[in-house]
């Protein structure tokens, strides 16, 4: 595990890296944000604030732009990549979650226990996927990263991450993620929140709400089955 400095300890709802380049969406009324940066850095290179009256959520890279959604404000921005302009600003059909580029289809989370698999120009939904593990449904699905042919999403309030077949909404694997995780004992809301995939099988950025770092993992098959399983049923209800 290898840590970088977390630019600007922002408030991380999405994050997704293209290149050597990593973006970032930050939350909170008044505050949210689209940010870049490259690794390693500091502070942000670039910014862009949103209106106040939209809280930032998940993002995702498709071609030349990137989409960005909003929490309760059922809109979703579509962003040019190269100039962090606003190219248009769609309505958008539930909460905003997590998002992630999958194939030739985007995929979103809502804070249920369903992801939504959506046409990566207009966002119109094409399926509901509804996730489950061992029959029971697992909720708080959060932040997505697409890797290895899985949905990897990170279970709000957590430190598990678990992987997903976006076929039939099973969940096949779950990764415990204690030890990339900071502690704020004085800050509830400095929860992980944000997992980008990077081009190495494996290997993604994790951080959180306000962490100081950015953590760069190599995921480990876990060979304790008993752990395993007991991690399984602790996220399905």
């Amino acid at each position: 595990m290898r840590r970088m400095p977390h630019p600007g300890r922002g408030f991380t709802q999405g994050l997704i890296v293209d290149s050597d380049m990593v973006w970032e969406s930050t939350g909170m009324y008044g505050e949210s944000a689209l940010r870049r940066y490259p690794f390693g850095a500091q502070m942000p290179a670039e910014q862009v604030r949103l209106p106040d009256e939209l809280f930032g959520e998940g993002i995702c890279r498709v071609g030349d732009g990137i989409w960005q959604l909003t929490w309760q404000d059922r809109i979703a921005l579509w962003w040019d990549a190269a100039t962090l302009t606003l190219r248009e600003r769609v309505r958008y059909d539930r909460e905003g979650w997590g998002m992630c580029a999958a194939g030739d289809e985007v995929v979103t989370s809502d804070g249920t226990s369903e992801l939504v698999r959506r046409d990566p120009h207009t966002l119109q939904s094409r399926a509901v996927v509804h996730v489950r593990c061992g029959g029971r449904r697992v909720r708080r699905l959060n932040d997505l990263a697409w890797s290895g042919g899985l949905v990897w999403a990170n279970v709000a309030g957590t430190a598990c991450l678990a992987g997903i077949d976006l076929g039939s909404g099973e969940v096949t694997d779950i990764v415990d993620a204690r030890t990339a995780a900071e502690r704020h004992w004085r800050d509830p809301q400095a929860v992980m929140n944000g997992i980008a995939a990077l081009g190495t099988p494996g290997e993604f950025l994790l951080t959180g709400k306000t962490w100081r770092s950015i953590r760069h993992v190599r995921l480990t098959q876990d060979r304790d089955r008993g752990h395993r399983e007991r991690m399984l049923a602790g996220l399905a209800g």
